[in-house]
């Protein structure tokens, strides 16, 4: 399976990003967004687009944050 790649614009983020991603993880356990400097402009907000982002996709989910990119990952059982 090959990484899908998103980017997150000057909408922010929405309820259709977010089940775009939905979509995106039933195909794919991995998923790179690109976030860019029109959504925020500080490391604070990436943080909570970060949260809100695994808020809302579930437990079974990770995160991890480098630059303006948030690497998102599905795991297949739960802990």
């Amino acid at each position: 399976m090959a990484i899908r790649q998103l980017q997150l614009g000057k909408k922010g983020l929405t309820k259709e990003f977010i089940e775009t991603l939905k979509k995106h993880f039933e195909k794919s356990k991995t998923i790179k967004i690109s976030i860019l400097k029109s959504c925020c402009r500080d490391k604070q907000e990436l943080k909570k687009i970060e949260e809100e982002i695994l808020k809302n996709l579930g437990e079974n989910y990770n995160s991890r944050l480098v630059g303006y990119t948030l690497n998102l990952r599905r795991f297949s059982k739960k802990s």
